[in-house]
């Protein structure tokens, strides 16, 4: 099967899924993915399809494949995509540990990523981690906030990020 053809099937079961056919497009992606298992993105969005249905544990065979599979490889948007779904759904299975892994080092490739830090917090904070999850949050939260009394206290908000325990 040529690329073209390859690239026309996989746009037609992305259609599906945008059109809300969910488990249509899911049909679809599994078929691809059988065809060509060492394409990312095919891979990442045969996972993408399983987590739309709730089908969290299925999509991490994808997730993982999309990251390490050699045909074509994932654009920097889909590589993000794919890390956050594979961290997230890690996450909402339980697996708190692989999820804090995959997250961190996410955000260690892509540190501008407010998604992907805030999904690390709210990992972190289901491995205990509750100071660290915070301190992630406030960072975030001052960096990024449009609120004019969130801006106006931003270096106080920054410093106590980093000591929570802080007093005057």
């Amino acid at each position: 099967m040529s690329d073209d053809e390859r690239n026309g099937l996989l746009a037609a079961a992305i259609g599906l899924r945008e059109q809300g056919r969910t488990e249509a497009a899911r049909d679809r992606l599994v078929e691809l993915a059988a065809r060509w298992p060492q394409d990312a993105e095919v891979a990442y969005q045969t996972a993408w399809a399983h987590d739309v249905l709730g089908l969290e544990a299925e999509a991490v065979p994808y997730y993982e494949r999309a990251l390490t599979a050699s045909r074509t490889g994932l654009s920097e948007e889909d590589r993000r995509g794919a890390l956050l779904g594979l961290g997230s759904t890690f996450r909402v299975l339980g697996r708190y540990e692989e999820a804090v892994a995959t997250l961190r080092g996410a955000v260690e490739e892509f540190p501008d990523d407010g998604a992907l830090r805030t999904f690390l917090a709210m990992a972190l904070f289901n491995t205990g981690d509750h100071h660290e999850s915070a301190r992630l949050l406030l960072r975030l939260v001052a960096a990024t906030s449009d609120d004019a009394s969130v801006r106006r206290y931003r270096p106080a908000i920054e410093y106590y990020a980093e000591d929570l325990d802080a007093t005057v």
